[in-house]
């Protein structure tokens, strides 16, 4: 791979300058010379991190903004490889889309600032490194080199390697930040739209796990056409609304697309399935809320599921009383395990406070958490025998 070291001032380089809202349509500058955001890069990210004004302040103070990385064409024109995020603040502050704030604590947009301090920033010269080579070359070199102090996820990575019809088609859909769908997908995806999280989503599901996403985005990667990701994604978002009717801030970011690979062909009663959810809701035992949905799509069967291992203080009363009365007509300990043994406490009566309640059939097992499946154990006895 070729590089040739330039200089390139803020006035040019932002020429013609091309900020869409609307992200995966492609960010210009240099009067269309330059392709800000091609195929490969990753979407605008500065917004949420409050990062943009921080560039245009750097400029003013003379600071080093650092390399930037463009790649030449064949044609001539240049696509950015590194500091998209740089050169979109610097292009979105100079055409007047967000302000600054002054040493005054007052808001100042470029077209505000002294004319000393606008020549400041546009006379500002920016080193970059233009590159030539092979589109591996090229893609393998982006892979290397940290994009404005954020580094890439995984999906931005995949994204870069896999460019194409098929994943320009994937962003437009799933990293539109203006997608109106996105509240809608929000209730089951945790992350967001602008750091492919939802793209990231659609692929794992359509493709049955994280590790497969690779190999489908090779597979498809000159395709022109989504629809097997948007039906597949749209099949997963209407089954679990239409099963689960209220939306719980517990249904973020659970495995959805494996509970619908699992369960969509069973015959939900969404009214029957609002009022489980809502009695284990507020069941005060159930200690792991999150896994509620999957054990209700189960049959209610797997209780370890539910994370409910403590026993009441009314049951292991009863247990305790019923265990020690026996044990006193015996004339033996009433923690079962010190009397069938040969050891000086195989006589003892513990207390009720020297003693846990445990799992008959143990818990990690699949033994439920009930009167019947309870006995009461020395605290020694008990730390022993863990999930035997």
């Amino acid at each position: 791979m070729k590089t040739n070291l330039v200089m390139y001032d803020v006035k040019s380089i932002t020429s013609g300058f091309v900020y869409n809202e609307l992200e995966g349509k492609g960010l210009f500058g240099l009067d269309g010379k330059l392709t800000i955001q091609p195929e490969y890069q990753r979407n605008y990210i500065y917004l949420e991190k409050n990062r943009e004004a921080d560039v245009v302040e750097s400029v003013l103070q003379n600071y080093p903004l650092g390399l930037i990385y463009f790649n030449k064409l064949l044609d001539g024109s240049l696509e950015v490889l590194d500091g998209q995020q740089r050169i979109t603040s610097l292009g979105r502050y100079v055409t007047g889309k967000f302000a600054i704030i002054d040493s005054s604590g007052m808001q100042q947009y470029f077209t505000g600032l002294p004319e000393d301090q606008q020549r400041r920033i546009l006379e500002s010269n920016l080193l970059v490194y233009e590159c030539e080579g092979t589109e591996s070359e090229i893609k393998n070199w982006f892979k290397t080199i940290n994009i404005a102090g954020v580094p890439l996820n995984d999906q931005e990575l995949l994204n870069a390697i896999y460019s194409g019809p098929f994943v320009t088609l994937g962003k437009q859909e799933f990293s539109n930040s203006q997608n109106s769908n996105i509240h809608k997908w929000s209730a089951f995806i945790s992350g967001t739209a602008n750091r492919q999280d939802y793209w990231e989503k659609a692929l794992e599901w359509v493709s049955g796990s994280l590790e497969n996403i690779s190999a489908y985005l090779s597979e498809n990667r000159n395709k022109s056409t989504i629809s097997e990701v948007e039906n597949h994604f749209n099949s997963v978002i209407k089954w679990a609304s239409g099963v689960f009717l209220d939306i719980e801030p517990e249904m973020k970011g659970l495995d959805w697309g494996r509970f619908y690979r699992t369960f969509h062909t069973v015959n939900y009663d969404p009214k029957k399935v609002a009022k489980q959810v809502n009695e284990l809701f507020g069941d005060p035992y159930v200690r792991n809320k999150r896994n509620i949905f999957e054990y209700v799509l189960g049959g209610c069967k797997e209780k370890q599921l539910l994370d409910i291992r403590v026993f009441n203080e009314v049951d292991r009363r009863i247990v305790y009383e019923k265990q020690t009365t026996f044990a006193k007509k015996k004339k033996t300990s009433n923690c079962p395990l010190c009397s069938v043994g040969n050891g000086v406490n195989k006589t003892k009566i513990y207390s009720l406070t020297e003693m846990d309640a445990d799992h008959i059939n143990a818990w990690s097992k699949g033994g439920e958490t009930d009167i019947k499946n309870c006995e009461m154990l020395c605290k020694n006895h008990n730390r022993a025998k863990g999930n035997r």
